[in-house]
């Protein structure tokens, strides 16, 4: 095995994981927004419980 095909291995190895590095960096700040989301949401339906507390409390179903 020569040098120049070993370096080209090892140099094609280290772009793969910084490609990977950079999608999962990309992938957790995107789960970390959507949680944030869900959590304003959340608060929002707390805040609507708290003015008005009947809402949500009863549901109409005909089967």
């Amino acid at each position: 095995m020569d040098i120049a095909s070993v370096a080209t291995g090892l140099s094609q190895a280290r772009v793969m994981n910084e490609v990977s590095t950079a999608v999962l960096a990309k992938t957790m700040d995107t789960t970390r927004s959507q949680g944030q989301g869900l959590v304003n949401m959340i608060d929002s339906a707390a805040m609507e419980r708290s003015v008005n507390p009947s809402v949500g409390g009863s549901f109409d179903m005909k089967v």
